[in-house]
């Protein structure tokens, strides 16, 4: 679809919203004080430019028939899963799922991974859970015992993270070592990609 400009993109997130909240269209009046302006042409052309480039439709002669064509999913990616046993490889899902937690306090580069194992049970975290994480950015201020997903050699997985000298300990939060061992590699080869901020369980059909 053809972008829209800074004022056509603030009137349809606006709509968006509205829409879905009230389960009708808004009145050009609605949409001057929405959108701060004094006189309805300037609604009525960015309407007409979002009809046009295909993101709303209405039908002529009736007030309030404002639909939303193919609506945007709010949310945040579920950017595939993530291996709560050992180093395994990268699960990756062709079809773009999203978790709408709008309530909550999230921020546009936190993230969520499924995940599949039961390696973190101790940490109340299990096999189909949901994981809110944020973007790394500086690995090294971490703190041992933070939960991370951490990647290695085109394998990823959700482990605690302690740091001693050279060496990373990726460490399960279930006691059976035998099926969940403690994961050691050097620090240079360990891409931190996430630290966790909350658990989902319960999403859906997930």
């Amino acid at each position: 679809m053809e972008s829209l400009t800074d004022a056509q993109q603030q009137l349809y997130d606006w709509l968006v919203d509205y829409i879905r909240d009230h389960q009708h269209a808004p009145s050009i009046r609605q949409m001057m004080t929405a959108m701060n302006l004094k006189s309805p042409a300037p609604v009525q052309s960015r309407l007409e430019h979002l009809r046009n480039k295909g993101y709303i439709e209405w039908t002529d002669g009736q007030a309030r028939t404002i639909r939303i064509l193919n609506p945007m999913p709010k949310g945040i990616p579920i950017q595939g899963a993530i291996a709560a046993t050992s180093l395994v490889e990268t699960f990756s899902d062709s079809e773009v799922e999203y978790l709408d937690l709008s309530n909550l306090l999230l921020k546009p580069r936190h993230f969520a991974l499924k995940v599949r194992g039961h390696s973190m049970i101790e940490a109340l975290i299990d096999d189909g859970d949901i994981v809110i994480l944020e973007p790394a950015s500086d690995p090294k201020t971490l703190k041992n015992g933070a939960i991370v997903a951490a990647h290695h050699q085109g394998k990823t997985t959700l482990k605690y993270l302690e740091r001693k000298g050279s060496k990373v300990f990726l460490k399960p939060g279930n006691p059976n070592r035998e099926l969940y061992p403690i994961t050691e590699v050097s620090a240079s080869e360990v891409d931190i990609q996430g630290v966790l901020i909350g658990v989902w369980r319960g999403y859906g059909k997930l």
